[in-house]
């Protein structure tokens, strides 16, 4: 079901003239239908979205929430690529004055620009990308130096918001259903990079399996999609060195 707002109407803007604007309608099985849109300063791709569904098609089915590049509910595919809308101006992105808007790729579609991020969230779970806590409320805190190398490798994957742009980005993801995609895997190396949880050896053993880190083709397009500058590329180079290593020690389960 569509999401509408309290903000501030996008019509309140200046227009400067009107955009072609095409938008998946359906699932799998749908069709792009059109709109002639009002092209406005400023405008988001979010705009572009809620204008048509207050004006042009009110049961169009799209997701978003905070509107400021915090939640990523916003995420769908604008001209080919994964983008959060919230924050992609369109005089950025529109081709002549023309913009082609669908749901992200790799994940099954609900209605419209909606998908079902149920397996992108299993995913996490199969990569065991949850904390393994090793102490109770009753202990006293870890003390973490925060210039610790492993501190600092943590350090730089824990932005991920589960936006889900890498994972439909992903060229290894589109053909491999058991792949557990980019940001699964860099959960994961901020799992086994974090002193305070305990499930190193389980986060290894799981993404040591096939679908695992091993099956990265290193393309990068995680890392060229990500709106917050993550790399997740690098964090799951690191597990393949990790997981080789305790292979060759006899150590990886």
């Amino acid at each position: 079901m569509a999401v509408t707002g309290t903000e501030r109407p996008a019509e309140t803007m200046s227009e400067t003239g009107t955009l072609s604007v095409e938008v998946w309608r359906g699932r799998d099985d749908g069709r792009f239908q059109s709109f002639t849109v009002p092209h406005r300063a400023n405008q988001t791709v979010l705009d572009i979205v809620t204008w048509i569904q207050r004006h042009a098609e009110p049961a169009l089915a799209y997701r978003f929430a905070c509107r400021v590049g915090v939640c990523g509910s916003c995420a769908m595919t604008v001209n080919g690529k994964p983008r959060w809308t919230c924050r992609t101006h369109v005089g950025k992105v529109a081709v002549d004055g023309h913009l082609r808007i669908e749901p992200l790729r790799n994940l099954p579609r609900l209605k419209d620009l909606a998908v079902d991020m149920t397996p992108f969230f299993e995913k996490w779970q199969a990569a065991e990308g949850r904390f393994h806590p090793t102490k109770t409320r009753r202990d006293p805190l870890s003390t973490i130096s925060p210039s610790s190398p492993k501190r600092q490798a943590a350090d730089a994957g824990i932005e991920c918001i589960n936006c889900g742009v890498c994972h439909a980005a992903c060229d290894v993801v589109a053909w491999n259903d058991d792949y557990l995609g980019p940001a699964a895997l860099n959960r994961a190396w901020t799992l086994v990079n974090d002193e305070r949880d305990g499930g190193k050896r389980t986060v290894l053993d799981a993404v040591s399996q096939g679908g695992g880190c091993h099956s990265c083709h290193s393309h990068g397009s995680c890392v060229e999609h990500c709106p917050v500058g993550l790399n997740p590329t690098r964090g799951i180079a690191g597990l393949k060195r990790m997981t080789l290593v305790g292979l060759l020690s006899g150590d990886a389960g």
